[in-house]
């Protein structure tokens, strides 16, 4: 198996190209938290033309609803939620400069074409690994729309958040690609 490839936050044109479709990744730097309540907030407010809450300028937002901390804990369990429900609201978070998005799950044809058209990265969270992901989170705090709960946007330092390239900013995709490969032939 290959070595994960090292990708410090915030992303440039150029490490987001150098991602393909299956690398192994560990994310290093500021992530941020929201789901689909935050997201259609946010795009309601570029809508108005109101400011974001966040400068998402080369930012990674990743699509969880982490649970409260423990005793001596930075955060509680922080598994992906399904990508999909964002769906609606993606292409207009990268016209505002997002470069990567992290969760579980395929993305839509328009999810896609937006990523290929703005240079943006889909990583796959690695399922089922919501403690350990919580582990390489070393900060945590709400910057924004607080009164969601578990769906406000926090914003996460992280060290060597494990995940995999599943769609590449030239569009291909390890959700086709994999059917593809394993498929019966008649």
């Amino acid at each position: 198996m290959a070595e994960a490839k090292q990708v410090v936050t915030p992303l440039t044109d150029d490490v987001v190209r150098s991602l393909k479709c299956g690398d192994m990744v560990n994310v290093s730097g500021v992530i941020y938290t929201g789901r689909d309540a935050a997201h259609k907030i946010m795009v309601e407010m570029i809508e108005k033309g109101e400011q974001l809450p966040v400068d998402f300028q080369g930012q990674v937002i990743y699509y969880a609803g982490p649970t409260p901390a423990k005793p001596g804990r930075v955060i509680g369990s922080c598994g992906p939620t399904t990508s999909g429900r964002m769906d609606a609201y993606s292409p207009a978070m990268m016209e505002q400069g997002l470069k990567g998005m992290i969760g579980k799950g395929p993305r839509s044809k328009e999810v896609v074409d937006a990523m290929v058209k703005n240079n943006v990265v889909y990583f796959a969270a690695i399922g089922g690994a919501a403690a350990l992901i919580a582990d390489s989170v070393k900060e945590c705090e709400v910057v924004a729309f607080d009164d969601l709960g578990p769906e406000a946007v926090r914003r996460l330092r992280v060290e060597n958040y494990p995940c995999i390239v599943a769609i590449d900013s030239e569009g291909n995709n390890l959700y086709e690609q994999g059917v593809e490969q394993y498929k019966i032939a008649e």
